[in-house]
């Protein structure tokens, strides 16, 4: 019987496409991690990679540093986020001309985080953007681009019900959304009741799993609880008592997450988008658990022309 599984077929790799997400370092330690980070998950060939902002826009200069390096730099198609974070549309409109200038064609738009941090009141620029269905309208008039969103499986925490959510939704991709890209998430039966109401509201673009593998618990509940991601019992239970193992935390953390992915495949889900944190192996497992294996020394990273 266990033979029947699709998850388990030869060929199931080539029906899969992940993609990767980045956050740009903020010292040259977290530079040193994040390219190597980047040199492990570049032969698995994902479709391709973002680079985040920090909370208000704060790192926006290293995100702009941090794709440009991997355009020349790599084989990698970047995308780059952009958020409406205290930020005048002027501003934001030039950031995505000077993105667009150094050949990116694919952006995340997100409204993003409030300058004070999750869970803080959100306070729009008064000449700015105000959500992400008019940040995508934007992206919209300067080009063609490809345009991920957010999705929220549990719904936005600053929504007051899912039709809200979902509504918010539905006018991103009026406005010209690619794609959503969910919030972590950890129970795969929220995802599917999810992308049920989606298609019922009439919106049919692909809704991806965002896959958080736990590469620290305390971190990712705390994170959780302020994002409005339910953490489930039985998932605290598997990590109970493993604060001071790492190396046995990190064996759990890639069975937790390739036990949720290899469900997803299961269900029809076809694509996953990986918050790696900087950190490749959790990510780089769960890819081997799925078989997507190094395309080839090709795509490893390489330096960049004299």
């Amino acid at each position: 019987m266990s033979q029947s599984r699709f998850s388990r077929r030869p060929d199931i790799a080539g029906k899969l496409r992940v993609s990767f997400e980045f956050f740009p370092p903020k010292t040259e330690a977290m530079e040193e991690r994040l390219w190597e980070t980047v040199t492990r998950l570049a032969p698995l060939a994902p479709d391709f990679v973002s680079v985040t902002y920090g909370a208000g826009g704060s790192t926006r200069e290293r995100t702009a540093r941090t794709v440009r390096r991997i355009l020349e730099e790599t084989g990698l198609t970047p995308a780059a986020h952009m958020t409406c974070v205290d930020a005048s549309r002027e501003t934001v409109d030039q950031v995505i001309g000077e993105f667009a200038a150094l050949g990116v064609r694919r952006f995340v738009a997100l409204r993003g985080d409030p300058s004070a941090g999750v869970g803080a009141a959100y306070q729009p620029h008064p000449d700015g953007y105000t959500n992400g269905a008019e940040l995508v309208g934007a992206m919209r008039r300067h080009g063609d681009f490809d345009i991920s969103v957010a999705a929220y499986p549990e719904k936005h925490p600053e929504s007051p019900d899912f039709a809200t959510d979902i509504d918010m939704l539905k006018r991103k991709v009026d406005n010209g959304a690619t794609r959503a890209i969910t919030q972590f998430f950890f129970d795969n039966d929220l995802y599917e009741r999810y992308v049920e109401r989606v298609r019922r509201a009439g919106i049919y673009i692909p809704i991806v799993p965002g896959i958080q593998p736990v590469h620290n618990f305390a971190q990712v509940a705390n994170f959780a609880s302020r994002c409005g991601a339910h953490v489930p019992a039985w998932l605290a239970e598997r990590f109970a008592g493993l604060d001071n193992e790492p190396q046995i935390h990190a064996l759990v953390a890639s069975a937790v997450a390739a036990e949720q992915v290899l469900d997803l495949i299961e269900r029809g889900v076809d694509e996953f988008h990986f918050y790696t944190m900087n950190r490749a192996d959790l990510a780089f497992a769960v890819c081997h658990m799925i078989g997507i294996r190094p395309a080839s020394t090709d795509a490893k990273v390489q330096p960049a022309a004299a």
